[in-house]
C-alpha cells in the first residue's frame, strides 16, 4: 500500500526541514503522496498545498489567542480532508501552538492514522507539561542529540539520526567583509528588528551591509526609505550561502538561521525583540537560558545574544568588535557545533523511518 501523507507546518524553518524530507522520501518511494499546510519550499518538493503557512502563522502569545477560533476551525477542516482522502500517515513539524492541539483532535477523530511529530516543540524550554500532549504521537522524531535523553527521562522513545542541516550547510570560505543583516521572515519580526539594524548601518558609514529579506514584498513592512543608506545593499534572490561568502559577520534574528550560520562558519550576533507582554510571559513561565540553537547545542555562549532592551545599536557595535577580537575561539566553538550535530546519511535514514512506520 502506498503512503498518503498529510503534513502540517507553520513556519519557514519547518517548511525547509519538511522539504528536505519530502524530496528524500519521494526519491525512495515515488508513489508516496503529500498534501497539507506548507510553504513554498515544500510545494516545490512535491506537496499539494491545501493552505500556506501564512494562513495559520502566529507569533507570540497574544497573536495566538486572537486567532484561536480561526485555527480551531482549520483543524476540523483538515480532519475532514484526512478522512476523505484516506490519509494513513501524518507529519507534524514543530509549531506547537497549532500542531499540539491538532494532534489531540487527530487522535480523537482519526485514531488509526499514524502520526509522526518531526521536530517537536522545544518542551525543554517551554516547560515539561507539554510532554504529556506529545505522548499522543505514534513517533517522536528529533534533530538534536540532547532531546533523546530528555524524552528518555519521560519514558518516551525519540528517534535521532543527526541534524539534517549539517548535511545541507557546509562551511564556506569568505571572500568579502560585508556585515549581513537577517531580520527574520515574519512581518512582526521585520517590523521589530529593522529599525535598530538600520541605526547600526547609519552609525557605521564606512562599513558595507547586506540586508537579506525572505521575499521582495517584505520591503512593504519597512517604513524607512532604504535608498537613503548608501552603504546598504538589499538582497532577496541570493542564497544564504552566497551571502555568507560575501560577509565577515552576521546579525540575525533568533531562529533556525542562527544554526545555519554556524554551520556555514560565520561569526554571528543573535538578536531578538518582541512585545513587552510576550517577553514578560516568556521570562516568567518559560525555562529560558540561551535562545539560539548553536548556544543550546554546546550549552555555552558561542554567539552573543542581545535580547529585548539589550538589543541596541551600541551593543551591536560593541559585539562586532568583540567577535573580531575573539574570532579564533568562536570558530573553534562553531566547529564543535557541527561535530555534535553530524551523522551518516541523515536525511536518508529519517526518510526510511517515515516510510517504514509501525
Amino acid at each position: 500500500m502506498k503512503d498518503n501523507f498529510f503534513v502540517s507546518v507553520g513556519e519557514v524553518s519547518g517548511d525547509l526541514h519538511l522539504s528536505y524530507l519530502v524530496e528524500n522520501i519521494l526519491s525512495i518511494d515515488p508513489e508516496s503522496t503529500f498534501m497539507g499546510v506548507v510553504g513554498e519550499k515544500s510545494i516545490k518538493a512535491g506537496v499539494k498545498p491545501l493552505d500556506t503557512i501564512d494562513s495559520i502563522a502566529v507569533m507570540g502569545f497574544i497573536e495566538a489567542v486572537k486567532k484561536y477560533k480561526y485555527l480551531k476551525n482549520k483543524s476540523q477542516e483538515y480532519i475532514d480532508i484526512i478522512k476523505k482522502e484516506k490519509i494513513n500517515k501524518i507529519i507534524l513539524v514543530d509549531y506547537g501552538g497549532f500542531n499540539l492541539r491538532f494532534l489531540e483532535l487527530i487522535k480523537k477523530e482519526a485514531p488509526k492514522v499514524e502520526v509522526f511529530y518531526y521536530i517537536p516543540p522545544k518542551v525543554w524550554i517551554w516547560g515539561e507539561k507539554r510532554v504529556e500532549k506529545l505522548r499522543l504521537a505514534d513517533h517522536i522524531v528529533v534533530i538534536f542529540p540532547w532531546e533523546v535523553e530528555f524524552y528518555k527521562k519521560h519514558d518516551i522513545k525519540a528517534v535521532y539520526f543527526g541534524n539534517p542541516l549539517s548535511e545541507k550547510y557546509l562551511k564556506v570560505e569568505r571572500e568579502e567583509n560585508n556585515i549581513l543583516l537577517l531580520p527574520g521572515s515574519r512581518k512582526q519580526e521585520v517590523e521589530k528588528m529593522i529599525p535598530t539594524m538600520l541605526e547600526v548601518v547609519k552609525q557605521m558609514p564606512q562599513t558595507s551591509f547586506l540586508l537579506k529579506l525572505a521575499r521582495n514584498e517584505d520591503q512593504n513592512w519597512i517604513k524607512e526609505d532604504l535608498s537613503l543608506y548608501s552603504n546598504l545593499k538589499l538582497e532577496t534572490e541570493s542564497s544564504l550561502s552566497e551571502l555568507v561568502k560575501k560577509s565577515e559577520i552576521a546579525i540575525a534574528t533568533s531562529g533556525t538561521v542562527t544554526l545555519e550560520l554556524a554551520l556555514l562558519g560565520i561569526l554571528t550576533i543573535v538578536v531578538y525583540k518582541s512585545s513587552a507582554l510576550n517577553v514578560f510571559i516568556a521570562r516568567h513561565i518559560l525555562k529560558v537560558g540561551y535562545i539560539s540553537l548553536p548556544n543550546l547545542t554546546l550549552n555555552k555562549e558561542v554567539f552573543p545574544e542581545l535580547i529585548q532592551e539589550q538589543y541596541t545599536a551600541e551593543s551591536i557595535k560593541e559585539n562586532i568588535e568583540n567577535l573580531r577580537e575573539n574570532k579564533k575561539t568562536v570558530e573553534l566553538d562553531i566547529r564543535e557545533v557541527r561535530s555534535k550535530l553530524s551523522g551518516n546519511d541523515i536525511l536518508k535514514n529519517y526518510s526510511k523511518y517515515f516510510l517504514k512506520g509501525n
